[in-house]
């Protein structure tokens, strides 16, 4: 299929010479600056040449085109690739780096890794979790339904820990990791499906692990280069599960590549006034996520009902998880998660919800259905 480059710099027919020789009929244009590209109603090409060759660093515009653009493809050309342009072309969002002497071999190889990423990114979806308030149960929720998917899709799951230090998600799948989300945001240069695979840890229960680090890092953290890590899993996994903490704003802002958002609430005053206000926060912030509220741990006796949480997130509630948390914890102290457990009926709603977020069709028996004033709106989607 014909993909469309456009290169910013004085036009060099040896440039050219290698695009078009590509594995890939390019259609190639040439634009002196980026402003152009920033306009909202400019198309975007498939991958975006930058020749800074006699310029020594990248042009100014270049973040903001990819906060606007994040799946946008850059390739760097360079006179030389010293430490500090590197630096600065991962901090922009540059993807592939070529250095003179310019080869056919080197520019090929660039594209078509590109366009391999973009061709299998479509297919992953990505769901976030994060709790309206500490304690509800959000690390319990992604692990099992990460685990839930893993089943749907052969194994083919991953589960990223986003507390950047001190992340249960591996005491909680039984896993030992060697790596961390920090490794792999300090290495976003080396990245190849090789590499990023080596950062894992594969979980009894049929996950791949991320894992939180057991150490803070040694500088803040950027959120897009978070970003840039959730969005190479996606090209890597039809399913990608995040555990995201809610009181990090960093990590709540690398969400972009998210395609359902779940806010995990119970029935307590605070935390139903939290998952308002963040849900709302989250509308607002990623409009192209579907951004659902679930009630952990719910309760038919509980002074708050299905009007209050409704009105207070501003939609209807998605599902809810029924209350056992002498069998959570339990599963928690083996290391297993409970979904790997049938006959109960948490486990039950643990892999309902799983499909319903990955939209496979299911009838429940009359045992699953709950009920109560909040267990009558479980399964309804938003």
């Amino acid at each position: 299929m014909p993909i469309t480059i456009t290169v910013v710099g004085a036009r060099d027919p040896r440039v050219e010479e290698l695009l078009r020789a590509t594995d890939h009929a390019a259609s190639t244009t040439w634009i002196s600056v980026l402003d152009s590209l920033l306009l909202a109603d400019a198309p975007q090409p498939d991958i975006l040449v930058l020749d800074v060759r006699g310029q020594g660093r990248l042009p100014s515009t270049l973040a903001l085109l990819k906060r606007k653009h994040p799946s946008i493809n850059v390739i760097l050309i360079a006179s030389t690739i010293d430490g500090s342009l590197m630096l600065e072309a991962m901090r922009a969002g540059v993807n592939e780096c070529v250095a003179e002497p310019l080869a056919q071999a080197d520019m090929s190889a660039a594209v078509n890794r590109l366009l391999g990423q973009r061709t299998t990114a479509a297919a992953g979806d990505v769901f976030a979790f994060v709790g309206a308030k500490g304690g509800v149960g959000t690390t319990t929720m992604a692990v099992n339904v990460a685990t839930s998917l893993a089943s749907v899709s052969a194994g083919r799951t991953i589960l990223i820990d986003l507390h950047v230090a001190y992340g249960d998600a591996a005491v909680f799948l039984g896993a030992g990791a060697r790596f961390s989300i920090v490794d792999a945001v300090e290495n976003l240069h080396r990245f190849d499906g090789a590499f990023f695979n080596s950062l894992l840890a594969r979980t009894p229960s049929g996950v791949d692990l991320l894992a939180s680090a057991d150490r803070l890092a040694a500088k803040p953290i950027d959120s897009k280069r978070l970003a840039s890590v959730v969005e190479f899993a996606a090209t890597q996994y039809p399913y990608t599960v995040l555990d995201v903490p809610r009181s990090d704003t960093t990590v709540l802002d690398s969400l972009d590549h998210a395609s359902t958002i779940v806010v995990v609430a119970n029935q307590e005053l605070a935390t139903v006034t939290n998952a308002g206000s963040m849900s709302a926060a989250l509308r607002s912030r990623y409009r192209k996520a579907k951004v659902m509220t679930v009630i952990n741990r719910s309760d038919r006796r509980s002074e708050i009902g299905q009007q209050d949480i409704e009105r207070a997130v501003g939609g209807a509630i998605s599902f809810q998880v029924p209350s056992d948390y002498r069998r959570a914890l339990h599963a928690i102290h083996q290391g297993r998660p409970l979904v790997l457990d049938n006959h109960n009926e948490l486990s039950a709603s643990f892999k309902a919800l799983a499909q319903e977020l990955a939209g496979v069709k299911r009838e429940r028996s009359a045992a699953e259905r709950p009920t109560g004033l909040i267990g009558r709106l479980a399964g309804r989607r938003s």
